[in-house]
């Protein structure tokens, strides 16, 4: 079954007449997904060449369609108006002091943190999403990690989300998630260099002006640590509560108890701990490893008094299935790893959070 990668190299092999780039380079490629064989993108085009790049367009469906493993191939060709470009996220000026507010259309907010980076905070956040989807829920996903937005390759979504009136964004969607990064606004291999207010103010746009629509949770992947966006998502959006995210490991507990102590000093609830990287089972031996230590979370959960939500194991088909742009519960549902995640969402559901 072909991934996302295979058929970005494949349209790497067109080029675009007007600029001598191919296709991708020269960001003619928006939305692409990839998902159980089907493969849908829209090719972003001056409305005066639309005739003139149909051959280019019969082309590719040509290409991908022998592709095997490929069952469908839906290419929509569409006008980029210069009137209304995709809107400046840095804010213009420091908007008003308010407290926290309910953002329209969304039931629920839930924040995924980690007191440190490197826990998995970003892998358990899309599977997350995407077991809440599973199970019936109208789910969105935000991807708040400024400096380090994995969310676009680990949902397989590309391309610059659109503006109707240059004010409101249109977000991506894609394995039944709403989804939403800062890594959509800019170049995959580009920094975010930005300041405090100007991370703010970014937030509070994709918290507000994104049209998610009408949504059972949304799902917030925050930044490690305990920093501006923390703060600023507490402050100014309703939160249902916090799920914090760690290793087993001492030094990651010791850091998740910070950001633990944060969501308290705001006055988030604490929805509980979920400890990652949990076990690791041997592909081929079945020799059962605890890599990182092993009932860290739990025990720090029990003298918190928060509840354990989720013991997630080490696994390489986790990992493989993120970077593939289809999460372990999207690309492997009936396995051990999907079921880990399907049930924190249906123990979720069944609290009233999600």
């Amino acid at each position: 079954m072909p991934n996302r990668d295979d058929i970005l190299n494949i349209l790497k092999d067109f080029t675009d007449p007007a600029s001598g780039s191919d296709l991708v380079a020269s960001g003619m490629v928006r939305a692409l997904s990839v998902d159980n064989g089907e493969v849908r993108f829209v090719m972003e085009i001056d409305p005066a060449r639309a005739q003139a790049m149909q051959p280019i367009k019969a082309d590719i469906e040509s290409r991908l369609n022998a592709l095997e493993g490929v069952t469908k191939v839906a290419i929509v060709m569409t006008a980029h108006e210069a009137k209304s470009p995709p809107p400046d996220l840095k804010p213009s000026r420091p908007s008003q002091p308010q407290g926290p507010q309910k953002i329209p259309g969304i039931d629920r907010i839930l924040a995924v943190a980690s007191g440190k980076g490197g826990v998995g905070k970003s892998t358990v956040s899309a599977n997350l999403a995407t077991a809440l989807a599973a199970e019936g829920r109208r789910v969105g996903l935000l991807d708040a990690d400024v400096y380090g937005p994995s969310q676009p390759r680990m949902l397989g979504v590309s391309g610059r989300p659109a503006s109707p009136d240059g004010k409101t964004i249109l977000p991506m969607r894609n394995h039944g998630v709403t989804m939403m990064s800062i890594g959509l606004m800019t170049r995959e291999e580009e920094a975010v260099v930005w300041r405090g207010p100007m991370l703010m103010g970014a937030l509070q746009q994709m918290l507000n002006q994104v049209q998610w629509g009408a949504l059972d949770v949304l799902i917030v992947d925050l930044p490690p640590g305990t920093g501006d966006v923390q703060m600023t998502l507490a402050q100014k959006a309703e939160l249902t509560g916090a799920l914090v995210v760690s290793t087993p490991q001492d030094i990651a507990l010791l850091d998740a108890r910070k950001g633990i102590n944060m969501f308290e000093k705001l006055g988030t609830p604490i929805v509980g701990m979920i400890e990652n990287m949990s076990t690791h089972i041997c592909s081929n031996c079945g020799h059962e490893e605890h890599v990182f230590g092993h009932g860290g979370v739990a025990a720090e959960a029990e003298k918190l008094n928060v509840p354990l939500l989720a013991e997630i194991p080490l696994a390489m088909d986790i990992r493989l299935a993120a970077d593939g742009g289809a999460p372990i519960v999207v690309s492997k549902p009936d396995s051990t790893q999907a079921q880990v995640f399907r049930k924190l969402a249906r123990q979720l559901i069944a609290d009233g959070t999600a």
